[in-house]
């Protein structure tokens, strides 16, 4: 009641000023982009004053009118802004202003607030000054290009490339090497298996600002080798924030569509989770489930087997078309204090999004191929090959709200996200097994698949940022959990075989029994990290000594229960096309004859498809920043990190009561290490706006938790297997460790005006047994993967990145931009014998097989190009922007089996916005995605050999059109 009441007198107080406006901005140091604490601002000609707080930030509450701000600090040259116009109710918002060291006594600078306003001074003095390569969006620019989404403002970050419309890769390398940090912190994504954020639900007038590190410094987590996103979210909007957004996307060749699939869900299905409908039955996880053969009585087996839901087809329905919405609001208070100088301020944010997404690919194919034994043919020979129709559904619920509150020399804050998705599937398949081919038994099937997943995370921040009055230190602590959730409740497949006379049943050698799967996974997540930093001088220049602790905590519970039906009878179909979705109609459920269909568990106790890991990674280090020599920036930092990673499960054999030859582990250590992570950066500035950097550092790149396991997890679409890592082959022993990484790179920058910027970059790493997807030559009845360590690697690459307005063309272009992003790399690995070996049993006549080859997830070359139109005064924008990447090796070969890579996918998008109305607050804007029409595939590769698909499906051209209004 007590604090009901402050905010009530809060409120009033701050209504009894209403027909005030307010002046807001921040100070920077214009040397090394970091905000000044304790800056004098002054309205001249008035009493109106303050000084900046913890942030560099200032808010002054005056009456209408047009005013000159004096911004002055000792040691700095005083600034003066002229024709500061402030209107009743409303935020004058100034930017972040520069302030200059006074070397020598000079006039004051005189600026107009229209120039402080449209610059995005603080990142460009960031990526200047930064120790490390970074390259960002700020959200001065947000609002001038009107990017809605995080997603769409990371394409225009050099050297950023977008694949799936939400995940961010850097420099052509794939999700191992990246990473995505939220506020500075990891946190899983809604793939708990990626190291990538799903950026499509932030929306960009709740981001500070958005920056991606390509190399690393001591400060951040040394799991990263091609670059880190940070997304960093406001915690003190600069001025009022209430907006709605709606949008929608029409895609000729997927909505409207009679033939879309579907099947029946839950009444929550809408708001991203099941409500119960797909869930297992009472019983059903037990050690024996009601079956004949296990002496249960009819009544008991009939009542089991109907308490599963019995919808196992797909069907045909109209879909509609993609839907999305949001809301935002925010604002900052300014609460009463008895310090004249010392104003404290509440700050606040909330955002609300949900997305509806229906997606239909007629055309969806699915290959295993193989080689041939004699040597003197190159083609390749099919093992199975799916064709089909899919029909996606998915929803997605975004919550994001936080408070925070500061004073002059102190900051709190509080943030909560959750994100909550689910996504139904459903397809038809006809499948074609050749029995020629090695380890098949050669048929024909039509298969009916039906898949839910549900995905929630919820993430906690709390951050406190403390500084000392005349003192240079600064304290910076976050602590932030996080819980994440994924089942795939009753995945269901069901398949008939056709028989030689034509006919259709079901065939547990062919096309397979009719089968169910249960998988759920909950893992937690926290982290807790502080930071301290002393800054100092060093030969007259400004210098910076930084340490800090951190420690992440990872726990994961993971189980699988699978069943299938069975027969206790002979089949019986009807001859014209069965129809999966009568299978357990009560005439063909025990003891009915024929059919009598009963459920077999697939579990055993304890279930050799379930793991519980933990990971506990504890780092501390300690960076100092200086100039040995005028110009030359030195940053030489060391971190360490004891990474710990324990395991509980067991192998099949183990969970069948072979306790002698069988793998049970509980809670031992699969992986430990204490590892050193030196970094040096060098940074010479030839002029103020033109550096070279010289980098040499350290990285690592870890294991997942289901890549170190004895999970064996099934595609029920495409029936390829993925093993853990502990299962032992011939050729492997079990034992996954980390890729150790050195990396080395060399910058030559060029900043300009307006956001404009010039570099080249090379750059060259070198990997320690890195880890990659690879097919298993033993598993040659069905198709299997396994994450193993590889040969040693190097990649050598060069960058250019440009920037740059038209004006130099012609003053009538000033407003067209070029951004271009060029990546060449050249990636080597080293085979281990054991794979050279296997390549060159299977080489072909003419073929050399040297024991090199590509670096599994490099891509040989990277373009990201755009064209882009930015108008501030009339609110339109607009831009076409392309991508893509080269053939990238994606899955591993072996002997028998070819390797698999990615095709280059043509990725070209164009977006047109514009601000309306008179106050420009509201935002109409138009894309059209692929307009090349291009296809998402990958191929199987082999000497002298046509391509043969390994997977294909067209995404079509889609059309999207969203409002949003600020009032």
């Amino acid at each position: 009641m007590k604090y009901f009441i402050i905010l009530l007198l809060t409120s009033l107080s701050i209504f009894g000023y209403s027909q005030n406006g307010t002046i807001r901005g921040s100070v920077i140091d214009n040397t090394n982009g970091e905000t000044v604490i304790g800056v004098n601002v002054f309205v001249l000609n008035t009493s109106a004053g303050t000084v900046t707080d913890i942030d560099g930030a200032f808010s002054i509450d005056i009456e209408p009118g047009i005013y000159t701000i004096e911004i002055s600090y000792i040691g700095y040259q005083t600034i003066n802004i002229s024709e500061v116009e402030v209107k009743s109710e409303e935020v004058t918002l100034l930017q972040e202003i520069r302030l200059a060291e006074e070397t020598q006594k000079l006039e004051e600078i005189v600026v107009t607030a229209a120039a402080v306003r449209s610059t995005e001074a603080a990142l460009m003095t960031l990526k200047k000054k930064a120790p490390g390569m970074i390259d960002g969006i700020s959200s001065a620019r947000f609002k001038l290009t009107g990017d809605g989404t995080a997603v769409e403002a990371a394409k225009r970050v050099t050297g950023v490339s977008v694949e799936g419309g939400k995940y961010v890769y850097v420099r052509g390398l794939g999700d191992r090497y990246s990473k995505t940090t939220l506020n500075g912190l990891e946190i899983p994504g809604l793939d708990p298996d990626r190291n990538t954020l799903q950026m499509d639900i932030f929306p960009t007038n709740l981001l500070e600002n958005m920056t991606v590190t390509k190399n690393f410094t001591a400060d951040l987590p040394a799991d990263f080798t091609g670059g880190l996103m940070n997304i960093e979210t406001k915690a003190f909007p600069e001025e009022k924030i209430l907006s709605v957004s709606l949008s929608t996307t029409f895609n000729p060749q997927m909505h409207f569509n009679e033939n879309y699939l579907s099947y029946e869900g839950g009444a929550t299905d809408f708001l991203g989770f099941d409500d119960g409908t797909r869930a297992l039955p009472a019983g059903a996880t037990g050690s024996n489930i009601p079956t004949p053969i296990s002496g249960a009585s009819a009544q008991e087996v009939t009542t089991f087997v109907s308490s599963f839901n019995p919808q196992l087809g797909a069907r045909q329905q109209r879909n509609l078309m993609d839907l999305g919405f949001g809301l935002s609001m925010g604002n900052q208070i300014n609460l009463k204090s008895n310090k004249a100088d010392d104003t404290p301020k509440l700050g606040y944010t909330f955002s609300l999004s949900y997305k509806s997404d229906y997606k239909y690919y007629e055309e969806v194919n699915y290959g295993e191929y193989q080689r041939y034994a004699n040597p003197d043919i190159t083609d390749m020979r099919y093992a199975t090959v799916q064709q089909g129709s899919l029909g996606e559904r998915s929803f997605l619920v975004g919550l994001l709200g936080g408070l925070a509150y500061k004073t002059r020399y102190n900051k709190y804050r509080l943030s909560l996200m959750h994100l909550q998705n689910g996504e139904s599937r459903a397809g038809q398949f006809l499948i074609d097994n050749d029995g020629e081919a090695v380890g098949q038994s050669g048929y024909i099937a039509t298969s009916d698949n039906l898949e839910y997943n549900q995905r929630s995370l919820t993430n906690l921040l709390l951050n406190g940022t403390h500084a000392f009055e005349n003192s240079s230190w600064e304290i910076d602590w976050r602590l932030s959990p996080t819980l994440s959730i994924s089942s795939d409740p009753d995945i269901r497949k069901t398949a008939f075989t056709f028989r030689p006379n034509g006919t259709q049943n079901i065939n547990a050698g062919a096309g397979g029994n009719p089968s169910r799967i249960w998988r759920s996974l909950s893992e937690i997540n926290a982290v807790g990290k502080i930071d301290i930093s002393k800054k100092y001088t060093f030969n007259d220049a400004p210098a910076k000594l930084k340490f800090g602790l951190s420690n992440t905590y990872k726990y994961r519970d993971y189980e699988i229960l699978f069943f299938d039906v069975q027969f206790f009878s002979l089949q019986s179909w009807p001859v014209d096309n069965p129809d999966p979705s009568m299978v357990l109609d009560p005439g063909n459920i025990y003891p009915n004859k024929p059919n009598s269909i009963y459920y077999q568990s697939g579990n055993t106790t304890p279930n050799p498809n379930a793991y519980q890991s933990n990971i506990n990674n504890t780092g501390l280090y300690i960076s100092n920043e200086f100039e040995p020599i005028s110009n030359l920036k030195t940053i030489i930092g060391l971190r360490a990190e004891n990474y710990i990673q324990r395991h509980t499960g067991r192998d099949q054999r183990y969970a069948s009561g072979d306790f002698v030859n069988g793998k049970n582990l509980d809670n031992e250590k699969v992986l430990e290490s204490l590892d050193l992570f030196p970094s040096v950066n060098f940074i010479y500035s030839f002029t103020e706006d033109q550096n070279l950097r010289v980098s040499w550092t350290k990285t690592i790149a870890r294991p997942s938790f289901k890549e170190i396991s004895f999970a064996q997890i099934i595609d029920p679409l495409t029936n390829r297997i993925f093993n853990g890592s502990l299962f032992t082959f011939s050729d492997w022993n079990g034992n996954l460790t980390e890729t150790r990484v050195n990396n080395f790179d060399l910058r030559w920058e060029l900043f300009l005006e307006q956001g404009q910027i010039f570099s080249i970059s090379t750059f060259y790493k070198q990997f320690d047994n890195p880890i990659e997807l690879v097919r298993i030559p033993e598993q040659q009845t069905s198709t299997e993967f396994q994450p193993r360590n590889v040969g040693d690697g190097q990649l050598y690459g060069f960058e250019l990145e440009i920037r740059k307005n038209l004006d130099f063309v012609s003053p009538a272009l000033s407003m067209l931009q070029l951004g271009a992003n060029l990546t060449l790399v050249e990636s080597v690995i080293d085979m281990s014998d054991r794979e050279f070996n296997a390549r060159k049993s299977y080489e072909r006549t003419g073929e050399t097989i040297e024991n090199t080859r590509q670096m599994a997830g490099q891509a040989p070359y990277v373009i990201n190009a755009g064209l882009s139109y930015t108008n501030p005064g009339s609110g339109l924008n607009a831009g076409i922007f392309y991508n893509v990447k080269g053939p990238t090796l994606q899955i591993v070969g072996a002997g028998l089996f070819p390797d698999v890579y990615n095709e280059p996918f043509h990725s070209l998008n164009f977006t047109i916005s514009k601000k309306i109305g008179a106050s420009k607050n509201t935002l109409i804007d138009f894309k059209i995605a692929n307009l090349l029409n291009d296809k998402v595939e990958s191929y199987y590769s082999s000497f002298q050999a046509d391509n043969q698909l390994f997977s294909s499906i067209a995404p079509g051209i889609a059309f999207g059109l969203g409002i949003n209004h600020t009032f």
